[in-house]
C-alpha cells in the first residue's frame, strides 16, 4: 500500500486493534497528546472526534462526512482526525485515492472518477427530501455501482409471494429489489430489497422481506397459504424467531433466508471495500517473506455451533524499518487476513493499519522487543484455510502465513474444554470493558505468550475454559476439581489443585511461579474432573524456562 507513511507517524496509537507493549510502556515518558489519547474512554474519544470534525475547514469536513463517508475505513477516519495540520490532512486526502488507484502508472485515477460519478448519479436519481447520496439506495450504488438487475414496483400493487415467503397474494408498498451477480468478499447472486412504506420516495434497505406487505396488519387480508388454510394466523408473523414478519412457509425457508445469513449480508454490503493491494498478495501466494511472523490460534466455545477463534500475530521490531519524524521513530504496518473454506469460498476477511512510535531515547531498546496483534473471529466448526499478509509501509517488506484452521465442534452434552492458553498476563477488566477489544475473553484480558518461553523469574499465566458441567440435583451447584501438573522428562516437578463450585461453564486461571524450575523444556497439564457427572478432561502444552532473561518481551 502506498499510503503516505507520515500520515500515521503522529497518531501515536494503534488504529483499531491492539499492539501490546508492556516493557517499553513502563519506561517511556508519554508524549503529551498521545498519553491523553490513550486514557480516553470510547465516549470521550467520540466527543473529541466530533470536536475535531467541527474544527475542520469546510472542504476537509465535506470530504470526510460526505465524499468518502461510505468508503473510508474506521482506521483511516481515526488517523485523519488525529493529524495536526491542514497540510497533513491535504496529503492524506491525496494519498487516500492514490492507494485505491488500480493503474497508478496511467496518470489517471479511474477509481476516483468512478466514485464521484456514482455520487452524482445517486444525487440525480435517488433524492427524496434527502440528497440522493444520503439514501440507502444511494449508499449501495456508491459502494457497489449499478446492479445487474432491478425489479421495480414504484406504486406497489399486487404481489404473489413465492412459497419460501409464505405464498398467497397481498398488496405492497412501493419497493425495489436489486440483484448483483457477484459482490467481492460477499458472494454470488446477492439480492438487496428496498421498501418505501411512507410513500415519500425514501426507500430504505430492509432485512425483512415481509416489510413491503401493506396488508400485514389488516385482519383477514393478504393471507399466506397456511393462514388461508387456518393452519397459522397473521398474529404469528410478529412472533417469528427468524427476524421476519412473513407468513409461515409450507416446507420451511431456504438457507439463504436464514436470519444470520440475512443479517450478515445486511452488514457486509454496508462496509467499506478492503485494501486491494494486500488482497492481491494473498491471492497471488507471495513466497518472499522478509518479515518473520509468529502466530497462535486458540479456540473457545460461544454456542454449540459457533466458536471464537483468537488469531494472534507477533513480529520483532528489528525486522521493521523506522523513520525519524520530528524526533520520533515511527513505522506503519498493514495487516490483511482472509479465511476461506476448503472449497475456496471466502468466509471472512479482516484488515488493519497500525502505527508504532518510539521516542529517540527508547528506540534502541525497542529493537529488542516484539509487537503483538490479535483479532478474534467467530467461526462455525469445520476446516478452513487462513492466509495472512503483514506489510511494512516504509520498506515494502512483507511477512505471510498460510495455515489450516481446524475449528472444533464442541460437545453439547459431555464435558469439553477450550484451548489451553499460556499467557504473559491475565487481568480482570472493569464491567464496562468486558467482552470488548483484542485480547479480551469475557471479563478478562489474556495476553498469550507466543514463543512459550519464560524466564525463571517470571510467573506463567494459564487460562482455560470448561463446558457442560453438571448441576447437582440437590444443591443446584457444580463440583469440580482442577489440577495443574508440570513434568520434565515424564517426572512431576510441580503441582497445584483447586476446587470450584460454579455454573455450567468454568473458567480457570492461574499464575504459576517458575523460580523453582531449572532451565529446560517442560510440559504443563491442566486436568478437570466433574465430580457430579464423573467425567474428566485434560489439555496440555509444552513450554521452556530460559534462565533469568525474559523469553518474550512485548511492546505497545
Amino acid at each position: 500500500m502506498r499510503l503516505a507513511r507520515s500520515i500515521f507517524a503522529f497518531s501515536g496509537l494503534m488504529l483499531g486493534l491492539l499492539w501490546n507493549c508492556e516493557a517499553a510502556a513502563q519506561d517511556a515518558p508519554a508524549k503529551p497528546d498521545d498519553g491523553a489519547l490513550h486514557r480516553l474512554t470510547p465516549k470521550q474519544q467520540k466527543k473529541r472526534d466530533k470536536k475535531v470534525v467541527k474544527e475542520l475547514g469546510d472542504g476537509q469536513r465535506s470530504w470526510l462526512e460526505e465524499d468518502v463517508v461510505y468508503i473510508i475505513t474506521k482506521e483511516e477516519r481515526e488517523a485523519f482526525l488525529r493529524l495536526g495540520t491542514n497540510e497533513e490532512r491535504d496529503q492524506f486526502i491525496e494519498t487516500f485515492f492514490d492507494r485505491r488507484n488500480p493503474a497508478p502508472e496511467s496518470g489517471e485515477n479511474t477509481f476516483k472518477e468512478e466514485h464521484y460519478r456514482r455520487i452524482a448519479y445517486a444525487n440525480e436519481h435517488f433524492a427524496s427530501g434527502l440528497p440522493g447520496w444520503k439514501t440507502d439506495r444511494g449508499h449501495m450504488y456508491i459502494l457497489w455501482g449499478p446492479p445487474d438487475e432491478i425489479e421495480s414496483h414504484p406504486t406497489g400493487g399486487t404481489y404473489d409471494r413465492p412459497p419460501e415467503e409464505g405464498g398467497g397474494s397481498t398488496s405492497t408498498y412501493p419497493w425495489e429489489k436489486w440483484r448483483y451477480r457477484h459482490l467481492e468478499d460477499i458472494g454470488e447472486n446477492i439480492e438487496l430489497e428496498f421498501v418505501d412504506p411512507t410513500g415519500s420516495g425514501e426507500y430504505h434497505l430492509t432485512m425483512d422481506p415481509g416489510e413491503k406487505d401493506a396488508l400485514a396488519k389488516v385482519p383477514g387480508a393478504g393471507l399466506g397459504t397456511l393462514e388461508a388454510m387456518n393452519m397459522s394466523t397473521k398474529a404469528q408473523r410478529f412472533t417469528n424467531t427468524d427476524g421476519t414478519t412473513l407468513p409461515a412457509a409450507l416446507g420451511g425457508r431456504p438457507a439463504s433466508m436464514n436470519e444470520f445469513e440475512r443479517l450478515s449480508r445486511y452488514v457486509d454490503v454496508q462496509r467499506p471495500p478492503r485494501f486491494k493491494d494486500l488482497d492481491t498478495m494473498v491471492s497471488t501466494r507471495i513466497v518472499r517473506n522478509q518479515i518473520h511472523l509468529d502466530y497462535s490460534l486458540d479456540y473457545l466455545r460461544i454456542t454449540g455451533d459457533s466458536v471464537l477463534v483468537p488469531i494472534t500475530l507477533q513480529v520483532a521490531n528489528r525486522d521493521l524499518e523506522f523513520r525519524n519524524v520530528r524526533g520520533v521513530q515511527s513505522t506503519t504496518l498493514d495487516v490483511y487476513a482472509r479465511i476461506t473454506s476448503m472449497t475456496g469460498r471466502v468466509v471472512q476477511t479482516f484488515e488493519d493499519t497500525v502505527a508504532r512510535d518510539f521516542p529517540e531515547s527508547l528506540f534502541q531498546k525497542s529493537l529488542n522487543l516484539s509487537s503483538i496483534y490479535q483479532k478474534a473471529v467467530p467461526l462455525r466448526p469445520g476446516l478452513y484455510k487462513l492466509n495472512v499478509v503483514v506489510k511494512d509501509e516504509a520498506s515494502g517488506n512483507v511477512g505471510t502465513i498460510e495455515t489450516a484452521l481446524r475449528v472444533p465442534r464442541y460437545d453439547e452434552e459431555n464435558l469439553d474444554a477450550s484451548s489451553l492458553i499460556l499467557a504473559d498476563q491475565i487481568e480482570d477488566l472493569p464491567t464496562n470493558q468486558a467482552g470488548l477489544g483484542p485480547f479480551v475473553i469475557g471479563t478478562r484480558k489474556v495476553l498469550p505468550r507466543l514463543g512459550k518461553e519464560f524466564s525463571s523469574t517470571e510467573k506463567m499465566g494459564v487460562f482455560m475454559q470448561f463446558y457442560n458441567l453438571k448441576l447437582d440435583d440437590i444443591t443446584h451447584k457444580t463440583s469440580t476439581d482442577t489440577s495443574y501438573r508440570i513434568t520434565k522428562g515424564g517426572q512431576e516437578v510441580w503441582r497445584a489443585e483447586q476446587h470450584h463450585q460454579n455454573g455450567e461453564q468454568l473458567t480457570v486461571e492461574q499464575l504459576i511461579p517458575l523460580n523453582g524450575l531449572a532451565p529446560g523444556r517442560y510440559t504443563l497439564e491442566v486436568r478437570t474432573k466433574d465430580q457430579t457427572a464423573g467425567q474428566t478432561i485434560a489439555r496440555s502444552a509444552e513450554f521452556t524456562v530460559k534462565g533469568d532473561t525474559p523469553g518474550n518481551t512485548r511492546n505497545n
